[in-house]
């Protein structure tokens, strides 16, 4: 492996709060070693493309606090082809790259991993995606702050909830990952909570409202968007349907969950990752995602990293149980 001279950092896929801060601690390692940084604009697009910025000290200013990412990011159907990825190749050698750190989750992983089996070129990915569902790491950048935003809206639907004698049904992301709902429902009180990993049974819903306390002025169910219920329109659809004498609404919360400033949680779990993924490459390691696991830097390989966490902690689910009633 030659000598590691000009590092490229790109933000891919879906945005994440966290990810600013894991640019500005990449940028500023990097400077720290004396090696030159390049910020690559809206991730393997504008790595075709060569959208390239230099990168110093001053270019990460100000950013750890703020959400998004200031190098954009963008899904490129075009990286998915062999032709698309030597022109990205074609592109680094042209600006001098030879190293590259990248910031997303499953998608990014896999066209990482593609990569490197056709360009020698050492890559290193941190696990940005607000999911946590990638495969060696306790938590991705982005994920406190999203369950943080899902509890403080849900807070707030409570109190007029409790006003007014209803029933939430409250869908969060999650298409493949119920991680979201689980630990914000678990938060927020609620009475049940639907995810993707687990079979639904709405009968089994319905007899729980059934059996619930009467004296219970408000109800919550969080539904993941991908579970297999049907998603929250249908569960409040079936809801609204057996219980008519029930006050039932829909909130969907979208795209906030992406958004707003980091948690302390996610800036320093995203600057640690961040000086861990320079120092890695120049200890010679790539195609790994760097993780915290019981807080100790640890190593994973593409292909295991993006295998989605299956199944959920049943313990989670017997909390919820136990305190809904």
């Amino acid at each position: 492996m030659s000598k590691i001279t000009s590092i490229g950092i790109c933000t891919s896929g879906g945005d994440a709060p966290g990810m600013n801060a894991a640019i500005r601690a990449v940028v500023r390692t990097a400077l720290f070693s004396r090696i030159q940084v390049t910020g690559i604009m809206r991730g393997y697009e504008g790595m075709i493309n060569g959208e390239f910025i230099p990168m110093e000290r001053s270019s990460v200013a100000n950013i750890i606090q703020r959400g998004g990412t200031i190098l954009k990011t963008a899904r490129s159907e075009e990286f998915r082809t062999k032709d698309g990825r030597r022109k990205a190749y074609e592109q680094l050698l042209k600006q001098g790259i030879n190293a590259l750190v990248v910031i997303g989750g499953d998608g990014t992983f896999t066209g990482a991993q593609a990569f490197l089996e056709e360009f020698d070129i050492p890559i290193v990915g941190l696990p940005g995606t607000i999911d946590n569902d990638l495969q060696g790491t306790d938590f991705t950048i982005g994920y406190d702050t999203a369950i943080n935003t899902v509890v403080n809206a849900v807070d707030k639907i409570r109190d007029t909830a409790e006003s007014h004698d209803r029933v939430f049904i409250v869908e969060v992301m999650g298409r493949d990952s119920g991680l979201i709902a689980l630990r914000s429902g678990i938060g927020v009180g609620a009475e049940a909570i639907l995810i993707p990993e687990t079979k639904t049974d709405i009968n089994a819903l319905i007899k729980r409202l059934e059996k619930g306390r009467k004296d219970k002025s408000s109800k919550i169910i969080i539904v993941a968007e991908g579970d297999d219920a049907g998603g929250a329109f249908e569960v409040a659809r079936v809801v609204k349907e057996r219980f008519p004498n029930y006050d039932t609404r829909l909130s969907i919360l979208g795209h906030i969950q992406r958004g707003g400033s980091p948690s302390c949680m996610d800036r320093v779990l995203a600057s640690r990752l961040g000086v861990a993924s320079v120092e890695s490459l120049l200890q010679g390691r790539t195609g790994e995602m760097i993780g915290i696991v019981h807080g100790d830097i640890v190593y994973t390989p593409f292909g295991h990293a993006i295998k989605h966490i299956a199944e959920v902690n049943p313990s989670l689910l017997k909390i919820v149980e136990i305190l809904s009633l």
